[in-house]
């Protein structure tokens, strides 16, 4: 096995099945609506927050590895939602939805022996490695966020 397909393999490891982490498809299971928006003391964030902040982020990593001239959202007002809680749950199963279809989407990506991990793209100056990796490490850091969360607000994520 050479390298980039060793770095596809691990990449998708950790974008598709967590690695060591608790997945977002685990945290997001069966949250209950009337805790999405609800503030714990000494936590800056709800439910509602870090879902929409995984999402917007995400969304931006995946869009400006892809689109040329992607412009991203006003930092850091446009990655954080102004409300505490979602609309209703179709807003909530809406973002949940968009953030698990940009992760596919990345992931396709990633699996494409046609797309070059390494190689940097003159009109993003980016390259797909480096959006990869990044997507793991600020979702992993926001999913952690939203266990503890979980397990503040009295309903623990139980997938091991």
């Amino acid at each position: 096995m050479n390298t980039e397909s060793s770095m596809r393999k691990a990449l998708l490891y950790s974008l598709e099945e967590g690695g060591a982490h608790v997945s977002f498809a685990a945290v997001v299971k069966d949250f209950p609506a009337g805790q999405r928006g609800r503030r714990v003391p000494g936590i800056p964030h709800t439910a509602w927050h870090l879902v929409y902040h995984l999402w917007v982020a995400q969304n931006d990593i995946l869009e400006y590895i892809r689109v040329p001239g992607h412009p991203s959202p006003e930092y850091p007002s446009g990655y954080w939602p102004r409300e505490d809680e979602p609309k209703d749950g179709r807003e909530w199963d809406g973002k949940v939805r968009a953030f698990q279809k940009d992760l596919k989407d990345l992931c396709a990506m990633v699996r494409d022996p046609g797309e070059d991990l390494f190689r940097p793209r003159a009109e993003t100056k980016g390259y797909l490695a480096r959006a990869a990796l990044l997507a793991v490490d600020h979702n992993s850091y926001h999913i952690g966020q939203l266990v503890d969360l979980r397990m503040l607000l009295g309903v623990p994520v139980r997938d091991w």
